[in-house]
Order: structure tokens, then C-alpha cells, then sequence
């Protein structure tokens, strides 16, 4: 009997999640992943990394290493090659290696390296967290349903802050911080927003009358996004509820059309949508 694996069975371990060797090849993966961004934090840390930078510089090739061997495993193992590479989860494994290579030339690249806490995702499926997934799925729907509104809205707030930031250029001047339209629509967003980061501030009465206006208005419409968003999770439920409502009692098919009262399978009465 071979020492390794067949390559069925070596691409079960890493791409399934069914048995003890590939769960624990997962589990192992993940601390990978935790070790690894938990070392460029602390190599972000001035008197660590002054202390042990020889030590943390060792550390980050050697999981760049290991998770390279592991990304070009995949790519041997994947059935469709170019599906894997192109998969979300295939680009973030790239991704989560090549900043180390790059910091070879460019430096303080590698801490984005911190790209592979994204590869974190997977805990949903080694811990059997997929019930959250339908949680999920029902904000994706919820967002992609609110997306023209959104579009609209933040239309709006960009050709406010066009307006807000010209007049306040016009009021207060380069003399008072407002050296430029494109710096005076920055004190409008981060007056819109309510942050008040004070970095630039009125001088002039109708100059702080206008700030005050803009304020007003901030708080007014701050909500709006949340209020849309809200507004279709609701109705995204009320959908939901009406598809699971139109299954046919009988022989269970999904019945789509709404006004359908006897089942086009079975011919079963459907239950009433009130």
C-alpha cells in the first residue's frame, strides 16, 4: 500500500469537509491563517517589530510558503483548473500571497498579506455554520433590491455636496481653509455626515449659517439609506414567505405563478395566499 495518498483522495481532504482527515486538514488551514495574520500585526507594533523583525520576517515566508505549496495543490487537484482560479475563493488565495512576493521590491507590502483573513470563510463550513448562510442570502437580496434607490441617493448627496462646497468656496475663501471647490466638498461630506473631523471650519457669519444648514440637513437624511434597506428586507420577507406559501401541499413543487389555485403537477387545490 502507498504511503500518500491517491490524488481522489487527496483532493476529498482539500476541497470536502465530510471525514476526519479533511476537516482537520481545515482546522489546520485556519490556524495557518490566524498565525500568519497575527504576525504581521504584530510586526506592524514599532517596538516589536524593532525586538523580533528577524524573527517575524521568518515567520510570514514561511506561511507564505506553505499556503504557495497549498494554492498550487489546489490548482493541480481542481477538475477545472481556470473555474478554481476564478473563483472567488481562488483569487483570495492568490491574493493572499502575493503581497509577501511584492514586498521583494515594494516595501511595507507585505501587510496586506492581512487579505487571507478572508480565507477565514471557511469556518462556515467546518463548523456546519451553513444554516447562517440563509441569513445571508436574505441581506444580499435585500441589498440588491436596494441598489437603485441607493444609486438615487447617494446622486443626491454627491450634487448637494457640489452645491454646498461651491457656495461655501465662494463664501469663505482659500483665506479661511477653503483653498479649492474639491477641498470645500470634502468639509461638506464630513459636515453631511456629521463626523466634524474640524480640520476646516467657517469663519464668517453666513459661512457658519451655512455650515448650520448643512448640519440640519445631515441629520435629516442620514437615516434614509437604513430606512431603504429596511424597507426591502421587509418586503424581501413578505416575498419569501408568499413563494413558501405557493408549494403545493401534495406533491411539494414550487408553484410560481400567484394567481394559480389548483397545482399544474398534481392537480391539487393550492392553499390561499391570505
Amino acid at each position: 500500500m502507498s504511503f500518500f495518498p491517491s490524488k481522489s483522495r487527496l483532493a476529498h481532504i482539500v476541497f470536502e469537509h465530510d471525514d476526519r482527515a479533511s476537516r482537520t486538514f481545515d482546522v489546520i488551514l485556519l490556524i495557518l491563517i490566524l498565525a500568519s495574520v497575527g504576525v504581521v500585526i504584530l510586526d506592524s507594533v514599532k517596538e516589536l517589530s524593532n525586538n523580533y523583525h528577524k524573527w517575524f520576517y521568518f515567520l510570514e515566508w514561511f506561511f507564505t510558503i506553505l499556503f504557495t505549496i497549498e494554492y498550487a495543490l489546489r490548482i493541480w487537484l481542481s477538475k477545472k483548473k481556470t473555474g478554481y482560479i476564478f473563483s472567488f475563493y481562488g483569487l483570495v488565495d492568490l491574493f493572499a500571497i502575493i503581497p509577501t512576493y511584492i514586498s521583494l521590491f515594494i516595501i511595507n507590502t507585505q501587510y496586506l498579506v492581512v487579505i487571507r483573513a478572508l480565507r477565514l470563510l471557511r469556518v462556515i463550513r467546518i463548523l456546519k455554520l451553513g444554516r447562517f448562510l440563509k441569513d445571508a442570502e436574505f441581506l444580499s437580496e435585500a441589498l440588491r433590491a436596494s441598489r437603485a434607490k441607493i444609486q438615487i441617493f447617494l446622486g443626491s448627496m454627491l450634487t448637494i455636496v457640489l452645491i454646498a462646497g461651491t457656495v461655501m468656496y465662494i463664501v469663505e475663501g482659500p483665506e479661511n481653509g477653503f483653498t479649492s471647490i474639491p477641498m470645500a466638498m470634502y468639509w461638506a461630506i464630513v459636515t453631511l455626515t456629521t463626523v466634524g473631523f474640524g480640520d476646516i471650519t467657517p469663519i464668517t457669519p453666513l459661512g457658519k449659517l451655512m455650515a448650520s444648514v448643512i448640519m440640519l440637513v445631515g441629520y435629516g437624511i442620514i437615516a434614509v439609506p437604513t430606512g431603504i434597506v429596511t424597507s426591502e428586507m421587509t418586503m424581501v420577507k413578505v416575498n419569501r414567505k408568499l413563494r413558501l406559501q405557493r408549494k403545493c401541499r401534495k406533491c411539494t413543487h414550487q408553484i410560481e405563478d400567484k394567481d394559480a389555485l389548483f397545482c399544474k403537477y398534481c392537480g391539487e387545490e393550492l392553499p390561499s395566499l391570505k
